[in-house]
Order: structure tokens, then sequence, then C-alpha cells
């Protein structure tokens, strides 16, 4: 069995075992050098949070354990297609390479695909099924956000 077969099994072994607890049935795996660093399962369900997806609890785990954000290097193991959400986290964390064992058609009968979704985003603003709006304001009585922060970071190098 490949490394690849085998962290996927264990992203499956984590959606079934999120299923047994009345979780959805997603599970993801994060592997660095070959060892997985942290785990996942979708959560939703126990806390009510709409971004508590598996491969974003897997990315928060993992990162508390490099005690970093930067997940450069990093391999995803999912047991569903990632979503575009957790697609954008992945890449934003830096992780290299993502690997899926159950795709959006597979889960379309089960109301489990994120298709549409994926299609509405590669839509313009203008098209999307939400409205998104550009509104440049900036406090007078205050310096220029960004300035600010760059300001602080080059303080802390």
């Amino acid at each position: 069995m490949t490394n690849q077969n085998r962290f996927l099994r264990e992203a499956i072994e984590l959606a079934y075992a999120n299923i047994e607890k009345g979780g959805r049935p997603f599970g993801a795996v994060v592997v660095r050098d070959g060892e997985v660093i942290a785990t996942g399962v979708n959560e939703i369900h126990s806390t009510n949070d709409p971004t508590a997806h598996a491969e974003l609890t897997a990315l928060r785990a993992a990162g508390r354990k490099v005690g970093s954000p930067n997940l450069e290097g990093c391999a995803v193991y999912a047991s569903g297609h990632p979503c575009p959400m957790c697609m954008a986290a992945m890449r934003l964390a830096g992780v290299t390479e993502v690997a899926y064992a159950y795709s959006n058609d597979d889960g379309a009968p089960f109301g489990l695909s994120t298709a549409a979704i994926y299609a509405d985003l590669a839509k313009p603003f203008a098209e999307q099924s939400m409205t998104i709006r550009h509104v440049p304001l900036r406090l007078e009585s205050r310096p220029d956000l960004y300035a600010v922060w760059k300001r602080s970071q080059d303080e802390w190098a």
C-alpha cells in the first residue's frame, strides 16, 4: 500500500468514526515528511461553527503542533473533496499537496457536493449569488491600517 493510500484510509476511518459520533462523513490528515502531524474531523455538529470542516480542524491542529501558521511542505489527505473554503485555507497555509478519496460527484446524491459553490465562485463578483462590494472607507483620524501593520511587523523583525 502506498503512503497516499495509507493516509487516505486514515482520513476515511476518521470520517466513519465521526459519523458514529453524530457528525458528518469527513476526516482529514496533515502529513509532513511522511509523518502525520495532525488530524481533524468535521465538527460543525458539535460546535455549530460553520468553518469547522475536517480540513480546517486538521490545519488548526497542525499549526498548533508546529508552532506556526506556515504549513509549507505539508500534504493534506481528505476523505471528501475539499470545499472552496478549505482549499483556500490550505493554499494560504502553504500546503503543497492535496489528495481526496470521495469526489463531488460521489457526494452529490447525498447533498455533500460543493461543485455549485466552486461554479459560483468562478463567476465575476457581480454575477455571484452573494452580494459582494468594495467600500473603500478609511478612518480620517487614523493612519492607514495596512501601513500601521507593516510598521509593527518591521519593529518585530
